[in-house]
């Protein structure tokens, strides 16, 4: 039987519309409900204990528009409030922090990896624990030996990356040389990976590729996470007729604006009929 349930996804604005985009693009009739939390941006700057409480809040709003699966499409949530929303969900949780790793470790030639993220995702080695898990993974099955044995990996705090992304700003001088600023260190680490730990990274993907250089791979977790949500979707019989597919979209900031600023990149006249809906009145006491 068909579960027409929509996949919910969530992020603290824009960015995890990079996730978004992949799961379309992956699973185009499966209906899809976003909320960018653009009121509360950026998480990546708040405490743990925040982080929690509006993942917890935005998993309870999502779970209110019946979705059958909850897409955390933001790092900083990931590293954070995963553990806390798979105990309390109704529903399946997935995460970007584990699919992007294991891209990254799969990428590498040398074994030098790059982690560019929020202060956050950064502050809690959740990330840079993640790529050396599945590079330990991959050694013990005897794959990519040589760059797995000589793994060494580099982390950076770009926080400024995700207001340029929430403005609009990927692809000009301003977003150029803060790209080259943060980045100094981790070109000179010699990385051949970098990792955009941030969902709001893909959108300055072109500006911090240009920095990097052609020989530095870039990876973007959505295309990974896209294929988990297909695989979670097919292993447990969940999916869709794809008949009278929607998509909606919801911000607790202003709805003109996350139109205008998401609707070049995510394209096909999407996002359109985005609704302003704030979550602080969710009581999320029973999960603390």
């Amino acid at each position: 039987m068909a579960d027409n349930r929509p996949i919910g996804v969530f992020d603290s604005g824009i960015g995890g519309l990079t996730v978004l985009r992949e799961i379309i693009k992956t699973l185009p009739g499966e209906s899809t409900v976003y909320f960018g939390d653009d009121g509360r941006a950026p998480y990546g700057s708040k405490s743990h204990d925040t982080i929690i409480r509006y993942s917890l809040q935005d998993m309870l709003f999502l779970q209110e528009k019946d979705v059958k699966m909850i897409v955390i499409a933001c790092n900083t949530a990931s590293t954070h409030a995963y553990e806390m929303l798979s105990k309390h969900s109704k529903v399946p949780v997935i995460e970007v922090v584990t699919p992007g790793a294991e891209c990254a470790v799969r990428a590498t030639m040398t074994g030098r990896i790059g982690i560019i993220a929020t202060n956050a995702t950064v502050s809690s080695g959740a990330y840079e624990t993640a790529v050396k898990d599945k590079a330990g993974e991959l050694l013990s099955r005897g794959e990519n030996k040589k760059a797995m044995k000589s793994l060494s990996v580099i982390q950076q705090a770009c926080p400024l990356f995700v207001s340029l992304a929430e403005e609009g700003w990927w692809d000009d001088e301003i977003a150029y040389l803060t790209a080259r600023r943060y980045l100094k260190d981790v070109k000179d680490f010699g990385v051949d990976t970098l990792v955009l730990a941030c969902t709001h990274y893909p959108l300055l993907a072109k500006t911090i590729a240009k920095v990097m250089g052609d020989k530095v791979t870039l990876i973007n977790s959505g295309v990974a996470v896209a294929s988990k949500v297909a695989q979670i979707i097919s292993e447990n019989g969940m999916a869709s007729d794809g008949m009278n597919v929607t998509r909606e979209f919801y911000t607790s900031d202003d709805a003109e604006r996350f139109e205008n600023v998401a609707a070049p990149f995510l394209g096909s006249g999407l996002p359109r009929g985005t609704v302003k809906h704030t979550v602080d009145r969710y009581d999320i006491s029973e999960f603390l």
